[in-house]
């Protein structure tokens, strides 16, 4: 068990301490999918939902997700972030939308869990929002795509 960083010598979870490690420049981008009915892709783009601007409120929930991130996952680390950039792109393929958030800070560990959770609460924020229209829409494919910086240096989905 001593492999694994977040489990301590006697078995108990812990936080791992980073306090000895440098300062580098770190950043994370993931993405993810929501599919849904052509219609509700088409309400979504003619901003007809009852409840608002979908994009622009699903948007704000994300980058306050990523800030919030130590708050939801037990053991990260509360991080300064210095920008979290979330992007919704229409998917006709899906159909749906595609969401991918990249997240910067300068700090002594990454920022992964920050851009896979901006990522999975903007999705979840587009079912909320449209869920009165349909409630069969999914959501899928959240993975991290590529992240930069600290020790084990550069590394970048296939």
């Amino acid at each position: 068990m001593s492999d694994l960083t977040h489990v301590g010598p006697d078995g108990e979870a812990r936080m791992v301490d980073v306090g000895g490690k440098p300062e580098s420049v770190r950043v994370a981008r993931a993405a993810g999918e929501i599919r849904m009915a052509p219609e509700t892709l088409a309400a979504i783009r003619n901003d007809s939902l009852a409840k608002g601007d979908v994009l622009a409120v699903a948007k704000v929930a994300g980058i306050m997700a990523a800030k919030r991130t130590a708050e939801l996952i037990p053991l990260c680390h509360p991080i300064a972030l210095t920008d979290v950039d979330i992007r919704i792109t229409e998917d006709e393929a899906l159909p749906g939308l595609a969401v991918e958030a990249t997240v910067r800070t300068v700090g002594r560990t990454g920022v992964e869990m920050e851009a896979l959770t901006a990522v999975s609460v903007t999705l979840l924020t587009i079912y909320d929002m449209a869920k009165s229209l349909e409630k069969r829409m999914s959501l899928g494919r959240i993975r991290l795509l590529e992240k930069s910086g600290g020790r084990s240096g550069p590394w970048r989905a296939e």
